[in-house]
């Protein structure tokens, strides 16, 4: 597995957690857990799987997707449509 850089991790988790902030009212904290628990964030740390090509808005989205549906492989972002 070839890791994103803790400081890539760092951006991503505080851009996507002030999403998540503002869209649902998450308190700091329970956006970064939920964020961090999903398997996004998974995908996401794992340079391989080619996310952090996509920007913040984009994988806040794919998020989403996952909490929908259960699988962020489900996002259109993923899918390619």
């Amino acid at each position: 597995m070839n890791r994103m850089s803790p400081q890539g991790l760092h951006y991503y988790d505080l851009a996507v957690t002030d999403l998540m902030m503002e869209k649902y009212g998450f308190e700091r904290m329970e956006a970064l857990r939920r964020f961090i628990l999903s398997k996004t964030h998974a995908l996401l740390e794992d340079l391989d799987n080619g996310l952090s090509s996509f920007g913040c808005q984009g994988i806040f989205d794919i998020w989403e997707s996952e909490v929908v549906t259960g699988d962020p492989r489900n996002s259109i972002y993923i899918r390619g449509e």
